[in-house]
């Protein structure tokens, strides 16, 4: 093709993306630079560039290192819960669902270490900073209330009623959810998936009012 007949034909311009697939990439990105380099030691330009596109991506989709190292880990911890309530849906009882509840969860430990990590440098960080309190606050508040809703409607489903209100429970799974994960980093070995999976299992059975397997 000429001069001419590409100034009479021009190229078509690029599609812009849709914003959530732009979201899609800076956290898929951000996963991998964070992991690598650590919170305080990554940089937003390296995450843009890693995903493709310009630092002004990463503010006009998340405003901040902070809140995208937060909405980071939130998507994990809603990507774990989802693949937990989905693995027990088909649970035909109640020492099958905490079987196989046990199970997921402690296998999610230990293969996303770096999530585990990851949330233990936020909160490290949040004691000593504020603005990064203020930022992580309402997203653990959020984890806490989306486990005491999963055990409200685990029980409902099988029919049963927990000793202690779905919202205590839901903090007590939630902690010591976040403990095994952090003891694993430091003990891979003394807490593997077999120790997460009977501690688990111990305090689901406790409250069902079901011995762990």
């Amino acid at each position: 093709m000429s001069d001419t007949d590409s100034h009479r034909h021009p190229q078509e311009p690029v599609p812009r993306l849709p914003r959530e697939e732009v979201r899609r990439r800076l956290l898929t990105a951000a996963g991998r630079v964070f992991a690598e380099r650590g919170y305080a030691d990554s940089k937003l330009e390296d995450i843009a560039h890693a995903a493709g596109f310009t630092k002004g991506a990463v503010y006009s989709n998340f405003g901040s290192k902070r809140e995208l190292f937060g909405a980071l880990l939130s998507e994990r911890a809603e990507a774990e819960l989802a693949s937990v309530m989905t693995g027990i849906d088909e649970a035909p009882n109640v020492s099958a669902l905490i079987d196989q509840a046990a199970r997921l969860v402690a296998q999610r430990i230990v293969q996303d270490a770096v999530r585990g990590r990851l949330g233990l440098e936020f909160a490290t960080h949040a004691t000593r900073d504020e603005e990064t309190k203020a930022a992580i606050t309402p997203m653990r508040r959020a984890q806490r209330a989306a486990a005491a809703d999963a055990v409200r409607a685990a029980t409902e489903r099988v029919g049963i009623r927990p000793p202690i209100d779905p919202e205590l429970a839901g903090v007590i799974l939630h902690c010591l959810t976040n403990g095994l994960s952090m003891e694993h980093l430091v003990d891979p070995e003394g807490i593997d998936a077999s120790t997460a999976e009977r501690a688990l299992g111990a305090v689901l059975g406790w409250l069902t009012g079901e011995a762990s397997s």
